[in-house]
């Protein structure tokens, strides 16, 4: 890898030099000198930037191919290094030595934001092994930051008019217009994309079931806190404090919630839930049913329905055998909140993922006998090695450049990546996970040997981050039960094929929730679920299914994921309703 010294070339030259040649090829619409520029091995993330989808391509045809059907309309040019960017510097990604360059670019209708990773090749020429582009703003339909709104904003000084808490009011009640977009629920993934739409002009309301803004943390079990470290959890235009705890607890987080729709102006409805909504083609609007919690009903007539449920939704209660007849006290993981009210009793927990293990470590601190159910293997990684996916927003670029090198990765290299970060965690906690196999719990490494993130972003789940539960389990202080070896669930808890009984007074049921596409099913009926298909889970071109993007339901998004996720992605499902709302784009475009 080379340093700013050797061949006399320093690292912004070679940069320099590779983004002029790419600009040129360009301007000249040349798709064939384009792709000479990058190896035989290579991969092109685009982000709306050339084309208005989320879409990666591998191989130089197939790049060639994209190019050739979006230079002409995409009109890209001025692609350069910038000094609001971090610098470019020599790098080891997915095991694989390269130059990682972040550039900006212009397109017809705004600017743009890139990465690429340079490898010398076999003939000593620096081409391009992956590269990214993803659109950043709209030159005509700028975000109203405070600049823009120097001097025009709609609330200013007006001596015996409205002041801006009466605008404001007037704004969220909504009683002579409907919203150009409807957010059905308030949590991270909800608040970010409104935040993004209010700021970009576009009439933006956010409903959610709960009578308190931020109940969709605030209510979760007693314990609960984020597993991810507060660095990568900010939320748009707003980061968290410097003061704030490394891990997020629930009820700070949902303070927060409240706190940000203040900031940030949000229009915001707390106990109103959706119950019904249908699509209009003819006239391009929803009739959405939102009923209050105090059973007052309203129609509203969005143009957009964003679901901002979570990547899962309803939750799953398996029809187990004998469960009916169980005399005790069944429960959803997402209904438990403190083991408290059981102590000195026994528990079962079905199934061995986080919110499992969060829940049976709650019962046992309470003083509950505790057993977990094991349905399948269970990844398993520690609370420290699971950071090892956020490091590179520990590398010393802003928040922004991380988020363009966190999009940056396209799947092929990504999977590569969190194979070899999966095994050296796996040597790491191998004396834990060791003391687990021996006390009978099932290991697996993930989905595709990827640990979590491959898991969470294909199923949703099927791992643990351990803050303290396997090691309880490994020291046999809570029980674990293989589910195959159960006969039937009885009156007194768990009947076993050997004829014991495991008893039990309380069966709490952690075994996930529906997807999405469910979700829809439920409010929108089987036609519109069937014809939007299946949402989270991986396409054949290494997206996420129906993701921050346009869906085959005209009109329907989808929102979801951790709080990175959420601030990243909002901007370009932001980005996308604005082009529509202003005839940019279609929705075929």
């Amino acid at each position: 890898m080379p340093k700013d010294s050797d061949n006399d070339l320093p690292l912004a030259d070679i940069a320099t030099s590779w983004l002029a040649k790419f600009d040129k090829a360009l301007t000249d619409r040349d798709s064939k000198a384009a792709t000479s520029l990058f190896l035989e091995d290579c991969h092109w993330r685009d982000i709306l930037a050339f084309g208005w989808r989320l879409e990666t391509v591998s191989g130089k045809a197939e790049i060639a191919a994209k190019l050739d059907r979006t230079l002409a309309a995409t009109k890209p040019s001025n692609f350069h290094l910038s000094a609001e960017h971090a610098a470019p510097r020599a790098v080891t990604r997915a095991g694989t030595d390269a130059v990682e360059v972040i550039f900006d670019f212009k397109t017809g209708v705004g600017s743009g934001s890139g990465v690429v990773r340079l490898r010398e090749d076999d003939d000593g020429t620096w081409r391009a092994w992956t590269f990214s582009t993803t659109l950043q703003a709209l030159d005509d339909y700028p975000e109203m930051t405070s600049a823009q709104r120097a001097g025009v904003d709609s609330f200013k000084r007006e001596w015996g008019g409205e002041n801006w808490l009466d605008f404001r009011n007037r704004q969220r009640a909504y009683e002579d217009h409907d919203p150009a977009v409807l957010v059905v629920g308030g949590g991270q993934a909800g608040l970010g994309v409104a935040a993004r739409l209010t700021h970009l002009g576009v009439d933006t309301l956010i409903v959610d079931k709960y009578p308190r803004i931020g109940d969709n943390w605030r209510t979760r079990y007693h314990s609960l806190t984020l597993h991810n470290e507060v660095y990568v959890n900010h939320m748009p235009y707003m980061p968290f404090p410097p003061t704030w705890p490394v891990y997020i607890p629930k009820d700070m987080l949902a303070n927060w919630f409240e706190h940000y729709v203040e900031a940030l102006e949000l229009n915001y409805w707390a106990g109103t839930e959706m119950t019904t909504a249908s699509y209009d083609a003819d006239k391009g609007e929803w009739a959405v049913t939102l009923r209050k919690n105090d059973g007052t009903e309203r129609i509203v007539r969005p143009r957009h329905v964003i679901m901002a449920t979570g990547a899962s939704g309803i939750p799953i209660m398996p029809d187990l055998p004998g469960l009916k007849d169980f005399k005790g006290e069944v429960m959803h993981s997402g209904w438990y909140e403190t083991g408290h009210n059981w102590e000195g009793k026994k528990a079962l927990v079905i199934g061995t993922g986080n919110s499992a293990h969060d829940v049976a470590q709650d019962l046992h601190a309470c003083g509950v006998d505790t057993s977990m159910v094991q349905r399948s293997s269970t990844h398993i990684v520690s609370l420290a090695e699971a950071q090892r996916v956020y490091l590179l927003y520990a590398e010393g670029p802003s928040i922004d450049d991380c988020d363009l090198l966190a999009t940056s990765f396209p799947f092929p290299v990504m999977k590569v990546g969190y194979k070899m970060m999966t095994k050296m965690s796996k040597e790491i906690d191998k004396p834990l996970l060791d003391r687990l196999e021996a006390r009978g719990f099932k290991l697996n490494d993930g989905v595709d040997d990827c640990g979590f993130q491959m898991s969470y972003l294909q199923r949703g789940g099927g791992y643990y981050f351990d803050v303290g539960c396997s090691g309880l389990i490994a020291d046999g202080e809570i029980g674990i039960i293989q589910y195959d070896d159960i006969e039937t669930f009885c009156a007194d808890g768990a009947k076993m094929k050997d004829g014991t009984i495991v008893p039990a007074d309380l069966i709490v049921m952690a075994t996930g929730y529906k997807m999405q596409q469910e979700t829809v099913r439920q409010f929108m009926g089987d036609e519109i679920a069937d014809r939007n298909g299946p949402v989270w889970g991986f396409s054949d071109g290494g997206e996420l299914r129906n993701m921050w993007c346009r869906t085959p339901q005209p009109g329907l998004w989808f929102t979801a994921g951790s709080l990175a996720q959420c601030r990243i992605f909002s901007k370009f499902l932001a980005l996308q309703i604005k082009a529509l709302e202003e005839g940019l784009i279609t929705q075929d475009t």
